[in-house]
């Protein structure tokens, strides 16, 4: 399994055990994913972690002083 971290503005858009789908940004060298609808946002990731699922479960959700961060795990491999 697969876990990845996305930022989240405000508490409750999604809970643990959603099923999310994630869609897939570009940038020039690297790639950021979203959970639909525009709820929360990913790191950039380079071109070999690429995410090739797009679709997860919302596994924990952290508050911090920096806003919400949800963790999700997708039915694959991390990358090396």
């Amino acid at each position: 399994m697969r876990s990845m971290d996305f930022k989240m503005e405000r508490e409750n858009l999604v809970h643990v055990g959603d099923v999310v789908k994630v869609t897939e940004g570009v940038l020039p060298s690297e790639y950021y994913y979203t959970i639909e609808p525009a709820v929360a946002m990913s790191a950039n990731y380079p071109y070999y972690a690429r995410l090739k699922s797009r679709e997860g479960v919302v596994k924990e959700i952290k508050r911090t002083p920096r806003g919400f961060f949800v963790t999700c795990e997708f039915d694959e491999e991390m990358p090396q």
